[in-house]
């Protein structure tokens, strides 16, 4: 009998449950004793909340918040303890109707986006064509008095000498100089801070920002479309509900960090060159 091979071993166990595959509950629970570690450590290590991940491995998925923040968990947690989220969360899906459907943008935005702007008169052209309009009368008008003059004189007196009227020319229209481009909001952040921006893409998200000190900045949705600008004199912390369509920036430089939709995120920012906490 190979001991190595015992089907009680605590590896096989770990990446293979045998009954208790059906509960994504016992799966992580099993895998996370096997690994060694508590529940406060896998609290501290994923950031999701000592009551949810108990909660989670007893199969309640209520406090979660929905099914866009179970499935993120049950990744987050698989992670921490080792094992391969992909088949927890397809378990999930299968039993709790399928893998959500992305929402689409609300309407309000749609009719913004495509809404014309409407368009300035020019002015610079206009002026042009009535001085020209005007130059044109002046010459046409001093050209026929000179002809008419001319005809009656040229018997008696011979040839008038022909005096050359020169029509006025109209002055060059100065160009509107051009607009000195200014630089970005993002980019003429204080040095002496740590600003970020997060912009909700295709999705909405779940976005909670809190300062060093504690201070709630904003907890809420960020619909699609959305951005919010957060601004501390040391650090602020971030909880990213739905990561996937979060594009952030922090201090002007675009984090290129690939978030996975239904992912939650935890992250802290400082003053300088952004890294994540």
């Amino acid at each position: 009998m190979s001991i190595g091979n015992s089907p009680e071993s605590p590896e096989d166990d770990r990446n293979f449950p045998a009954d208790d595959r059906d509960s994504i509950g016992r799966a992580l629970q099993q895998a996370r004793v096997a690994a060694g570690l508590t529940v406060e450590e896998v609290s501290a290590s994923t950031r999701v909340r000592v009551p949810i991940v108990h909660a989670i491995e007893e199969d309640d998925f209520s406090r979660c918040g929905g099914d866009v923040y179970a499935r993120g968990h049950v990744r987050t947690l698989a992670r921490a303890v080792g094992l391969d989220p992909a088949p927890l969360v397809e378990q999930y899906d299968a039993a709790h109707g399928g893998r959500p459907a992305p929402t689409p943008a609300a309407p309000l935005f749609e009719a913004e986006r495509i809404r014309p702007e409407p368009r300035r008169p020019n002015w610079t052209a206009a002026m042009v064509a009535a001085i020209v309009a005007v130059v044109g009368f002046v010459g046409f008008t001093m050209f026929n008095g000179t002809s008419g003059q001319a005809g009656p004189q040229s018997v008696a007196e011979g040839p008038a000498p022909v005096t050359k009227t020169t029509a006025p020319k109209p002055k060059p229209v100065k160009p509107d100089p051009k607009p000195v481009p200014s630089e970005s909001a993002i980019a003429a952040v204080p040095a002496d801070k740590v600003t970020v921006k997060l912009t909700a893409t295709d999705d909405k998200s779940w976005i909670s920002a809190k300062a060093h000190d504690g201070k709630l900045l904003f907890d809420g949705l960020l619909l699609a479309g959305e951005s919010k600008t957060f601004q501390d004199d040391e650090r602020i912390d971030l909880i990213l509900g739905n990561a996937g369509p979060i594009e952030l920036y922090v201090n002007g430089k675009k984090i290129e960090d690939s978030f996975e939709a239904g992912q939650v995120e935890r992250l802290s920012y400082t003053k300088g060159d952004p890294q994540a906490g």
